[in-house]
């Protein structure tokens, strides 16, 4: 059995500032433009039937604004008339209406069961797009930058099942033959389901080929279909096709299609009654592991290997557990015995002590972790003071209680801890996790689009952006840009819709449900002389936070970031704020 890689994100220690001081909020005006719509944006408002968090995080925090990431401030949104409109901006004085590219063959407004129409550039000649109705499309749009070779047709169009989103695709050319790989998510209802929401995530990795150089018909060739309880943060194909990345809460695994779902189904009931394979506890210092050993086991039976981040178990001849530990053990130290009782006790040494472990072995839920009642005791005695029956009893005191009020909301993590998984295009298994603990996720972008989008997580205070790549097993993920206390920052902004960067890293912008956008710059060299007067010292950078106010009461739909500007889509219109000029 192939077991996944442990792995763990590696900071460039260069990259981060621990000297900064913060952002100086700045007066200075922004230019805005404002360009009105000719018909609304096409918006779909969750239903009473789609009232899950899941539901929410994957179709009601939508961005209706796509960034073509092949060419330079061109974006597109799609309106009720099922036009695909592109406003491309060459001068921000000279603005024409936004045009329109293409429209959709079908009347969208026939569907009562439908999601918002999905968008995604697949490369600088094709795009894939979804109607919302279940309807997959794949269009040849020739170079988008060059009004006279761009012409959008239909290559694909087929109905592939229940509605759905798209959230990425790729253009792959292998010998001559070319193929389109795109990601689908969709929602659906659990049949079986004995507890939770009733609802599980779906992810359809869809390829569609061409069969020969000389037909124009593409088909699909490949489906796999990935299952979770949770919406992913982040999920990409790599630019090669032979892999797949996906942040999120709950872990995602391939299923089969078609009668082996149903069989999957059986058996994760079945699973659900078994007894445990293993029951465990631990102290500060170490972990013990106890098995129930088959009638008539000799030593001669068991093999017990240790490694410091990896064990190993086979009880004769099959392999009872392996895996990846949660943390690291001492394994020399580490040991083995059978008990009169006809049990195998293992004990594990922690390196990092006093470290608890939330599960024994990474991704693994066949074994019952039991807790010492000479704990619990413990952690009642030390938590004591934080409960009473009064109201504020003697703050005066050595320990005073605890008052949720002097906590800012920027403090306090979210309890979920999510993990990053690289799944094998050809096996379907996960050959990488990394568990992400307390890094929030924040966003993703697009900073090269022959390169799979980057993610921004927070690492104590500060956002760090990272860049994945497919091809270097060893160090998968580049840090590549730190924006600094943005972490910190971002947490007390409580109502923010969408958080994004420039692909440059110039700057952050983050906006409100309503009305406000904030815009976070990278330091730059101060132009005048600047003391800290605290530590009388001279300060050679600032970094700038500026606030723009929309003159519009209609809630944002969309937003996109660009070197130079941002965008900023209503239902009725499309906002252009000049953030940064070409040098």
């Amino acid at each position: 059995m192939d077991v996944a890689a442990n792995c763990s994100l590696r900071v460039k220690r260069p990259l981060l500032d621990p000297r900064f001081e913060g952002y100086k909020l700045s007066l200075e005006p922004l230019p805005c433009y404002q360009l009105e719509l000719d018909a609304a944006v096409a918006e779909v408002k969750l239903r009473d039937d789609q009232y899950t968090l899941e539901h929410m995080h994957a179709f009601g925090m939508y961005n209706y604004l796509h960034c073509d990431s092949w060419y330079q401030d061109s974006v597109y949104y799609i309106d009720n008339l099922g036009r695909i409109m592109n406003l491309t901006v060459m001068l921000d004085t000279a603005l024409g209406k936004p045009r329109e590219v293409f429209r959709l063959p079908t009347d969208l407004t026939a569907y009562d069961n439908r999601l918002c129409a999905s968008i995604h550039f697949t490369s600088s000649t094709w795009v894939t797009l979804s109607d919302g109705t279940g309807r997959l499309y794949l269009i040849g749009t020739g170079e988008r930058g060059n009004s006279a070779s761009e012409k959008w047709e239909i290559m694909f169009n087929e109905e592939v099942g229940n509605p759905f989103i798209i959230i990425h695709s790729i253009s792959l050319l292998k010998a001559e033959e070319h193929s389109i790989a795109t990601l689908l998510l969709r929602i659906e209802k659990e049949e079986l389901d004995m507890k939770g929401s009733g609802f599980y995530v779906s992810l359809e990795w869809v390829t569609l080929s061409k069969k020969n150089k000389d037909s124009k018909k593409y088909e699909i060739i490949k489906r796999d279909i990935l299952r979770g309880k949770s919406a992913p943060h982040y999920a990409a194909i790599e630019p090669d096709g032979n892999g797949l990345m996906i942040v999120s809460y709950k872990s995602f695994a391939f299923v089969q299609a078609g009668q082996d779902l149903e069989e999957n189904k059986d058996e994760n009931m079945s699973e659900k009654i078994k007894e445990p394979l293993y029951y465990w506890q631990q102290t500060e210092e170490d972990l013990t592991v106890t098995i129930q050993l088959p009638e008539d086991s000799t030593k001669e039976d068991i093999q017990v290997q240790f490694l410091p981040h990896h064990i190993s178990i086979v009880l004769k001849g099959q392999r009872f557990l392996e895996g990846n530990l949660y943390s690291s053990v001492d394994q020399e130290s580490s040991t083995w015995i059978i008990k009169e009782n006809n049990s195998l006790e293992i004990s594990l040494i922690k390196k990092n002590e006093g470290l608890t472990w939330p599960e024994l072995v990474v991704g693994d839920k066949q074994g019952e972790f039991l807790r010492d009642s000479a704990q619990c005791a413990a952690i009642a005695e030390r938590l004591m003071h934080l409960t009473s029956e009064e109201l504020n009893p003697n703050p005066d005191k050595e320990k005073p209680p605890c008052n949720a009020q002097e906590l800012e909301e920027c403090d306090i993590f979210f309890e979920e801890s999510s993990s990053l998984c690289r799944f094998d295009g050809n096996t379907l298994k996960t050959t990488h996790v990394v568990n992400l603990g307390s890094n929030q996720y924040l966003f993703s972008v697009i900073v090269d689009p022959k390169e799979m989008p980057c993610f921004c997580l927070r690492h104590d205070v500060d956002a760090l952006l990272w860049q994945p790549h497919a091809s270097t097993q060893d160090d998968m993920w580049e840090h590549i840009a730190t924006f600094n206390a943005l972490g910190y920052v971002q947490a007390s902004k409580r109502d923010k819709k969408f958080f994004t960067c420039a692909p440059n890293y110039s700057y952050a912008a983050l906006c409100e449900c309503l009305r406000r956008v904030f815009i976070y710059r990278q330091p730059t060299p101060m132009s005048t002389v600047l003391y800290n007067r605290k530590e009388g010292r001279h300060v050679g950078q600032v970094a700038k936070q500026q606030v723009a106010s929309l003159e519009t009461n209609d809630p944002i739909l969309g937003f996109q970031a660009t070197n130079e500007r941002l965008f900023v889509l209503t239902s009725k219109n499309l906002f252009l704020i000049k953030v940064n000029t070409e040098n």
